[in-house]
Protein backbone atom coordinates (compact mmCIF):
# COMPACT_ATOMS: atom_id res chain seq x y z
CA UNK A 1 0.00 0.00 0.00
CA UNK A 2 2.84 2.62 -1.16
CA UNK A 3 0.92 4.31 -3.75
CA UNK A 4 -0.41 8.23 -2.47
CA UNK A 5 -4.60 7.66 -2.70
CA UNK A 6 -3.72 4.29 -1.21
CA UNK A 7 -1.82 5.35 1.71
CA UNK A 8 -4.95 9.00 1.87
CA UNK A 9 -7.33 6.53 2.24
CA UNK A 10 -5.49 4.44 5.27
CA UNK A 11 -5.05 7.84 7.27
CA UNK A 12 -8.71 8.55 6.74
CA UNK A 13 -10.57 4.93 7.28
CA UNK A 14 -7.91 5.06 10.65
CA UNK A 15 -8.90 8.25 12.18
CA UNK A 16 -11.96 7.85 11.84
CA UNK A 17 -12.30 4.60 13.77
CA UNK A 18 -10.11 5.98 16.56
CA UNK A 19 -12.40 8.95 16.89
CA UNK A 20 -15.22 6.44 17.07
CA UNK A 21 -13.65 4.43 19.30
CA UNK A 22 -11.27 6.43 21.35
CA UNK A 23 -12.47 6.53 24.77
CA UNK A 24 -14.04 10.12 26.18
CA UNK A 25 -11.77 12.36 27.72
CA UNK A 26 -8.98 10.95 26.14
CA UNK A 27 -5.96 10.88 27.64
CA UNK A 28 -6.91 12.13 31.02
CA UNK A 29 -9.25 9.03 31.57
CA UNK A 30 -6.01 7.15 32.03
CA UNK A 31 -5.28 8.47 35.55
CA UNK A 32 -8.78 8.51 36.41
CA UNK A 33 -9.93 4.84 34.74
CA UNK A 34 -6.88 2.47 34.30
CA UNK A 35 -9.34 -0.12 32.48
CA UNK A 36 -10.41 1.99 30.23
CA UNK A 37 -6.98 2.55 29.12
CA UNK A 38 -6.38 -0.82 29.32
CA UNK A 39 -9.68 -1.92 27.10
CA UNK A 40 -8.30 0.53 24.67
CA UNK A 41 -4.89 -0.71 24.11
CA UNK A 42 -6.64 -4.03 24.05
CA UNK A 43 -8.73 -2.98 21.08
CA UNK A 44 -5.66 -1.53 19.44
CA UNK A 45 -3.76 -4.73 19.61
CA UNK A 46 -6.93 -6.59 18.23
CA UNK A 47 -6.29 -4.68 15.12
CA UNK A 48 -2.51 -5.14 15.13
CA UNK A 49 -2.33 -1.09 15.34
CA UNK A 50 0.28 -1.02 18.26
CA UNK A 51 2.87 -2.77 16.00
CA UNK A 52 1.48 -2.56 13.05
CA UNK A 53 4.85 -3.56 10.43
CA UNK A 54 4.52 -6.95 12.65
CA UNK A 55 3.79 -10.09 11.01
CA UNK A 56 -0.13 -10.82 12.33
CA UNK A 57 0.84 -14.15 13.43
CA UNK A 58 2.74 -12.30 15.74
CA UNK A 59 -0.22 -9.84 16.80
CA UNK A 60 0.57 -7.20 13.93
CA UNK A 61 -1.15 -5.79 11.27
CA UNK A 62 1.22 -6.55 8.52
CA UNK A 63 1.69 -3.68 7.13
CA UNK A 64 4.48 -1.98 4.48
CA UNK A 65 6.48 0.45 6.22
CA UNK A 66 4.87 3.21 4.45
CA UNK A 67 1.19 2.34 6.13
CA UNK A 68 2.68 1.18 9.09
CA UNK A 69 4.02 4.71 9.40
CA UNK A 70 0.40 6.21 8.39
CA UNK A 71 -0.99 4.48 11.50
CA UNK A 72 1.63 5.44 14.48
CA UNK A 73 1.31 8.96 12.73
CA UNK A 74 -2.63 8.86 13.60
CA UNK A 75 -2.63 7.18 16.82
CA UNK A 76 0.03 9.96 17.45
CA UNK A 77 -1.96 12.66 16.69
CA UNK A 78 -4.81 11.50 19.07
CA UNK A 79 -2.23 10.81 21.47
CA UNK A 80 -3.75 7.32 21.51
CA UNK A 81 -1.01 4.96 20.73
CA UNK A 82 0.69 2.90 24.07
CA UNK A 83 2.91 5.08 26.31
CA UNK A 84 6.41 5.93 26.16
CA UNK A 85 7.91 4.23 28.62
CA UNK A 86 6.88 0.96 26.06
CA UNK A 87 8.91 1.84 23.44
CA UNK A 88 11.68 -0.45 24.94
CA UNK A 89 9.57 -3.90 24.22
CA UNK A 90 7.69 -2.34 21.11
CA UNK A 91 10.76 -1.51 18.96
CA UNK A 92 13.92 -3.03 20.49
CA UNK A 93 12.58 -6.19 22.76
CA UNK A 94 10.05 -7.29 20.82
CA UNK A 95 11.81 -7.60 17.42
CA UNK A 96 14.28 -9.60 19.17
CA UNK A 97 11.77 -11.88 20.18
CA UNK A 98 10.86 -12.45 16.40
CA UNK A 99 14.33 -12.76 15.57
CA UNK A 100 16.03 -14.81 17.79
CA UNK A 101 13.38 -16.58 20.05
CA UNK A 102 12.26 -19.96 20.03
CA UNK A 103 8.21 -20.61 18.82
CA UNK A 104 7.44 -20.98 22.60
CA UNK A 105 9.12 -17.74 24.04
CA UNK A 106 7.19 -16.11 21.12
CA UNK A 107 3.45 -17.60 22.47
CA UNK A 108 4.84 -16.67 26.02
CA UNK A 109 6.08 -13.17 25.83
CA UNK A 110 4.74 -11.46 22.06
CA UNK A 111 0.49 -10.95 23.52
CA UNK A 112 1.83 -9.01 26.70
CA UNK A 113 4.39 -6.72 24.59
CA UNK A 114 1.88 -6.23 21.45
CA UNK A 115 -1.31 -4.91 23.91
CA UNK A 116 0.73 -3.37 26.90
CA UNK A 117 0.37 -5.35 29.53
CA UNK A 118 3.56 -6.20 30.04
CA UNK A 119 6.61 -3.76 30.71
CA UNK A 120 10.33 -4.91 29.71
CA UNK A 121 13.52 -3.26 30.39
CA UNK A 122 17.03 -3.48 28.76
CA UNK A 123 19.72 -5.11 31.20
CA UNK A 124 23.20 -4.31 29.19
CA UNK A 125 25.29 -1.29 30.78
CA UNK A 126 26.83 -1.74 33.59
CA UNK A 127 29.29 0.78 35.81
CA UNK A 128 32.42 -0.91 34.37
CA UNK A 129 30.34 -1.51 30.65
CA UNK A 130 29.24 1.19 28.91
CA UNK A 131 30.50 2.64 25.91
CA UNK A 132 32.57 -0.46 26.01
CA UNK A 133 29.34 -2.44 26.23
CA UNK A 134 31.29 -5.79 25.08
CA UNK A 135 33.30 -4.99 28.00
CA UNK A 136 30.51 -6.21 30.78
CA UNK A 137 31.10 -8.71 33.59
CA UNK A 138 27.48 -9.99 34.86
CA UNK A 139 28.56 -13.74 35.14
CA UNK A 140 25.67 -16.27 34.04
CA UNK A 141 27.12 -19.44 35.19
CA UNK A 142 25.67 -23.29 34.33
CA UNK A 143 24.39 -25.61 36.84
CA UNK A 144 24.22 -29.48 36.78
CA UNK A 145 20.42 -29.26 36.03
CA UNK A 146 20.53 -26.94 32.95
CA UNK A 147 19.18 -23.47 34.83
CA UNK A 148 21.75 -20.30 35.24
CA UNK A 149 23.10 -18.65 38.39
CA UNK A 150 23.81 -15.05 37.58
CA UNK A 151 25.46 -12.49 39.62
CA UNK A 152 26.03 -8.85 38.92
CA UNK A 153 24.96 -5.24 38.43
CA UNK A 154 23.18 -2.89 35.76
CA UNK A 155 22.38 0.34 35.38
CA UNK A 156 20.77 3.01 32.96
CA UNK A 157 17.96 0.32 32.58
CA UNK A 158 14.71 2.44 32.26
CA UNK A 159 11.97 1.71 34.18
CA UNK A 160 13.59 -1.41 35.21
CA UNK A 161 11.83 -1.27 38.98
CA UNK A 162 8.28 -1.01 37.17
CA UNK A 163 9.02 -3.71 34.94
CA UNK A 164 7.79 -7.91 34.96
CA UNK A 165 10.50 -8.77 32.47
CA UNK A 166 14.39 -7.91 31.43
CA UNK A 167 16.20 -8.44 28.33
CA UNK A 168 19.98 -9.18 30.24
CA UNK A 169 23.51 -9.95 28.78
CA UNK A 170 25.62 -11.58 30.62
CA UNK A 171 28.94 -13.82 30.50
CA UNK A 172 28.96 -17.22 30.04
CA UNK A 173 32.68 -17.51 28.59
CA UNK A 174 35.15 -15.82 30.64
CA UNK A 175 38.23 -17.05 28.17
CA UNK A 176 36.37 -15.99 24.72
CA UNK A 177 37.23 -12.84 23.34
CA UNK A 178 34.95 -9.89 24.70
CA UNK A 179 32.55 -10.21 22.19
CA UNK A 180 32.31 -13.56 22.09
CA UNK A 181 31.40 -15.05 25.18
CA UNK A 182 28.24 -13.36 25.76
CA UNK A 183 25.06 -15.04 26.08
CA UNK A 184 21.49 -12.93 26.14
CA UNK A 185 18.48 -14.25 28.33
CA UNK A 186 14.82 -13.30 29.54
CA UNK A 187 14.54 -12.27 32.83
CA UNK A 188 11.37 -12.45 35.12
CA UNK A 189 12.08 -9.28 36.94
CA UNK A 190 9.80 -10.08 40.11
CA UNK A 191 12.52 -13.36 40.80
CA UNK A 192 14.43 -13.36 43.97
CA UNK A 193 17.84 -12.48 43.95
CA UNK A 194 16.64 -9.19 41.13
CA UNK A 195 16.79 -5.76 43.21
CA UNK A 196 15.87 -2.73 40.98
CA UNK A 197 16.61 0.86 42.72
CA UNK A 198 15.72 4.29 40.57
CA UNK A 199 18.51 6.92 39.84
CA UNK A 200 17.18 10.38 40.79
CA UNK A 201 18.66 12.88 37.52
CA UNK A 202 19.25 16.15 38.14
CA UNK A 203 15.16 17.07 37.02
CA UNK A 204 13.91 15.29 39.79
CA UNK A 205 13.10 12.25 37.78
CA UNK A 206 14.10 8.63 38.42
CA UNK A 207 14.02 7.52 34.40
CA UNK A 208 16.46 5.39 35.22
CA UNK A 209 17.22 2.44 37.44
CA UNK A 210 20.10 0.37 38.54
CA UNK A 211 19.63 -2.96 38.95
CA UNK A 212 21.81 -5.66 41.19
CA UNK A 213 21.42 -9.59 40.63
CA UNK A 214 22.39 -11.72 43.09
CA UNK A 215 22.16 -15.56 42.81
CA UNK A 216 19.47 -15.24 40.11
CA UNK A 217 18.46 -18.47 38.86
CA UNK A 218 17.22 -18.19 35.39
CA UNK A 219 15.41 -21.42 33.67
CA UNK A 220 17.26 -23.18 31.01
CA UNK A 221 14.96 -21.99 28.31
CA UNK A 222 15.45 -18.57 29.21
CA UNK A 223 18.06 -17.98 26.86
CA UNK A 224 18.07 -15.99 23.59
CA UNK A 225 19.34 -16.69 20.47
CA UNK A 226 22.66 -19.05 20.72
CA UNK A 227 24.80 -19.78 23.83
CA UNK A 228 28.03 -17.28 23.93
CA UNK A 229 26.00 -15.37 20.25
CA UNK A 230 24.12 -12.90 22.69
CA UNK A 231 26.56 -10.05 21.01
CA UNK A 232 24.89 -10.82 17.74
CA UNK A 233 21.44 -10.53 19.29
CA UNK A 234 22.61 -7.40 20.97
CA UNK A 235 23.47 -5.67 17.87
CA UNK A 236 20.46 -6.20 16.49
CA UNK A 237 18.34 -5.07 19.27
CA UNK A 238 20.46 -1.19 19.24
CA UNK A 239 20.57 -0.82 15.53
CA UNK A 240 16.29 -0.40 16.07
CA UNK A 241 17.03 1.46 19.72
CA UNK A 242 18.94 4.35 17.52
CA UNK A 243 16.43 4.24 14.63
CA UNK A 244 13.56 3.96 16.51
CA UNK A 245 15.13 7.10 18.83
CA UNK A 246 15.48 9.14 15.63
CA UNK A 247 12.35 9.29 13.88
CA UNK A 248 11.35 12.64 14.99
CA UNK A 249 12.46 15.09 17.78
CA UNK A 250 9.38 13.73 19.68
CA UNK A 251 10.44 10.39 20.03
CA UNK A 252 13.59 11.42 21.96
CA UNK A 253 10.78 13.21 24.14
CA UNK A 254 11.48 16.98 22.71
CA UNK A 255 8.84 18.36 20.46
CA UNK A 256 9.35 21.07 17.81
CA UNK A 257 5.35 22.78 17.81
CA UNK A 258 5.88 24.13 21.35
CA UNK A 259 9.12 26.39 21.02
CA UNK A 260 7.54 27.25 17.53
CA UNK A 261 4.22 28.53 19.46
CA UNK A 262 6.33 30.07 21.46
CA UNK A 263 8.21 31.95 19.14
CA UNK A 264 4.45 32.98 17.81
CA UNK A 265 3.14 34.02 21.17
CA UNK A 266 6.57 36.28 22.20
CA UNK A 267 6.58 37.60 18.60
CA UNK A 268 10.66 36.62 18.74
CA UNK A 269 9.76 34.81 15.07
CA UNK A 270 9.91 38.58 13.73
CA UNK A 271 13.03 38.69 14.09
CA UNK A 272 14.88 37.52 10.93
CA UNK A 273 17.64 35.79 12.70
CA UNK A 274 15.03 33.76 14.94
CA UNK A 275 13.56 33.03 11.68
CA UNK A 276 16.39 31.62 10.09
CA UNK A 277 16.92 29.35 13.27
CA UNK A 278 13.53 28.03 13.26
CA UNK A 279 13.06 27.13 10.00
CA UNK A 280 16.51 25.26 10.34
CA UNK A 281 15.07 23.18 13.23
CA UNK A 282 12.22 22.32 11.12
CA UNK A 283 13.82 21.78 7.76
CA UNK A 284 15.96 18.85 10.01
CA UNK A 285 13.63 17.63 11.82
CA UNK A 286 11.27 17.04 8.48
CA UNK A 287 14.19 15.63 6.70
CA UNK A 288 15.55 12.86 9.51
CA UNK A 289 11.72 12.15 9.85
CA UNK A 290 11.64 11.33 6.35
CA UNK A 291 15.12 9.68 6.19
CA UNK A 292 14.37 7.52 9.48
CA UNK A 293 11.24 6.25 7.22
CA UNK A 294 12.97 4.65 4.77
CA UNK A 295 15.36 3.03 7.35
CA UNK A 296 12.61 1.49 9.02
CA UNK A 297 12.95 -1.09 6.66
CA UNK A 298 15.79 -2.62 7.32
CA UNK A 299 17.66 -1.25 10.00
CA UNK A 300 21.27 -0.83 9.80
CA UNK A 301 24.24 1.24 10.79
CA UNK A 302 23.04 4.13 9.24
CA UNK A 303 20.56 4.76 12.53
CA UNK A 304 23.26 5.72 13.81
CA UNK A 305 23.31 8.68 11.45
CA UNK A 306 19.63 9.96 12.42
CA UNK A 307 20.14 8.99 15.73
CA UNK A 308 23.29 11.10 16.48
CA UNK A 309 21.44 14.15 14.47
CA UNK A 310 17.86 13.91 16.21
CA UNK A 311 19.30 13.61 19.73
CA UNK A 312 22.06 17.00 19.02
CA UNK A 313 18.87 18.04 17.41
CA UNK A 314 16.36 18.25 20.86
CA UNK A 315 18.85 19.52 22.49
CA UNK A 316 18.99 22.70 20.17
CA UNK A 317 15.14 22.44 19.97
CA UNK A 318 15.50 22.99 23.85
CA UNK A 319 18.05 25.65 23.96
CA UNK A 320 16.14 27.68 21.97
CA UNK A 321 12.85 27.03 23.58
CA UNK A 322 14.73 28.18 26.94
CA UNK A 323 16.23 31.19 25.50
CA UNK A 324 12.79 32.17 23.75
CA UNK A 325 11.04 32.24 27.29
CA UNK A 326 13.28 35.15 28.70
CA UNK A 327 15.00 35.07 31.71
CA UNK A 328 11.88 33.92 33.85
CA UNK A 329 12.68 30.94 32.85
CA UNK A 330 15.21 30.51 35.17
CA UNK A 331 13.89 30.83 38.02
CA UNK A 332 13.48 28.19 40.41
CA UNK A 333 10.63 27.80 43.04
CA UNK A 334 10.68 24.65 45.14
CA UNK A 335 11.12 20.72 43.69
CA UNK A 336 10.88 22.22 40.14
CA UNK A 337 11.77 24.94 37.79
CA UNK A 338 9.91 26.40 34.62
CA UNK A 339 9.09 23.58 31.96
CA UNK A 340 11.70 25.20 29.79
CA UNK A 341 14.20 25.11 32.24
CA UNK A 342 13.00 21.32 33.03
CA UNK A 343 13.04 20.39 29.42
CA UNK A 344 16.77 21.94 29.14
CA UNK A 345 18.16 20.19 31.94
CA UNK A 346 16.63 16.48 30.66
CA UNK A 347 18.00 16.94 27.18
CA UNK A 348 20.93 16.65 28.44
CA UNK A 349 20.72 12.97 28.72
CA UNK A 350 19.66 12.39 25.03
CA UNK A 351 22.89 12.55 23.61
CA UNK A 352 24.04 9.45 26.05
CA UNK A 353 21.02 7.16 26.21
CA UNK A 354 21.06 4.45 23.45
CA UNK A 355 24.71 5.41 22.79
CA UNK A 356 26.68 8.27 22.95
CA UNK A 357 27.69 10.78 20.38
CA UNK A 358 30.80 9.93 20.00
CA UNK A 359 30.35 6.11 19.67
CA UNK A 360 27.73 6.95 16.90
CA UNK A 361 30.53 8.87 15.67
CA UNK A 362 32.23 5.21 15.22
CA UNK A 363 29.47 3.22 14.01
CA UNK A 364 29.08 5.90 10.73
CA UNK A 365 33.28 5.80 10.23
CA UNK A 366 33.45 2.32 10.46
CA UNK A 367 30.31 0.43 9.33
CA UNK A 368 28.79 2.94 7.07
CA UNK A 369 31.89 5.36 5.49
CA UNK A 370 34.19 1.98 5.55
CA UNK A 371 36.89 3.88 7.23
CA UNK A 372 39.81 1.92 9.62
CA UNK A 373 38.43 0.73 13.27
CA UNK A 374 39.28 2.36 15.81
CA UNK A 375 42.76 0.55 17.21
CA UNK A 376 41.92 -2.04 20.06
CA UNK A 377 44.98 -3.55 21.37
CA UNK A 378 42.81 -5.62 23.24
CA UNK A 379 40.68 -7.31 20.71
CA UNK A 380 40.86 -10.99 20.14
CA UNK A 381 42.33 -11.50 23.57
CA UNK A 382 40.12 -13.96 26.39
CA UNK A 383 38.05 -11.45 28.43
CA UNK A 384 39.43 -13.27 31.68
CA UNK A 385 42.59 -11.36 30.80
CA UNK A 386 41.77 -7.81 29.93
CA UNK A 387 42.05 -5.24 32.61
CA UNK A 388 39.29 -3.93 33.96
CA UNK A 389 38.90 -0.55 36.07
Amino acid sequence: MTDRTGLDALRADADAWVRANLPENWPQVTESDPDAARRWYQALAGRGWTVPGWAPEHGGAGLDPAAAAVIRDVLASHDADLPVHHFVPLTLIGPAIIAWGTDEQRRRYLPGIVNGADMWCQLFSEPGAGSDLASLATRAVPTDSGTWIVDGQKVWSSFANLCQYGMLLARTDPDLPKNAGITCFLVDMRAPGVTGRPLRQMTGSEHFCEVFLERVELPADSMLGPLNGGWRVALSTLTAERSGLSETSSASGVELEPTLELARRTGAWRDDTMRDRLATLIAKERALGLTNQRLRARPDAKGSITKLLLSELSQRISELRFELAGPGAAYWEGDAGSPEAMGLLDSRRLTVAGGTSEIQRNIIAERVLGLDREPDPDRGRPWRELRRG
